[in-house]
């Protein structure tokens, strides 16, 4: 779990990409070089001490490997699912 805000933040930031290249047509292969990248990215810049983007790297890759993530994504609700009581 992390506790970190500055690691929090940077999860945030990385769970609602992956979602929206989800959205975009993406899949997990994808979405792990995404990964890959930023997790590169902030190694290049040292944003983060290494054993947080490695505790960022597992709870991102724990984050696409659990389907009720995009399981919402693979069934679009209908406009009647928006109006029910």
């Amino acid at each position: 779990m992390l506790q970190e805000p500055r690691t929090i933040r940077h999860y945030q930031q990385l769970t609602d990409a992956l979602v929206d290249l989800w959205n975009r047509g993406y899949r997990f292969d994808d979405l792990r070089m995404y990964i890959d990248g930023y997790l590169a990215a902030l190694k290049h810049t040292r944003e983060l001490e290494i054993y947080l983007i490695h505790r960022l790297e597992e709870d991102a890759i724990r984050y696409i490997r659990d389907p009720s993530n995009f399981e919402e994504m693979l069934m679009p609700q209908t406009e009647s699912d928006y109006y029910r009581l």
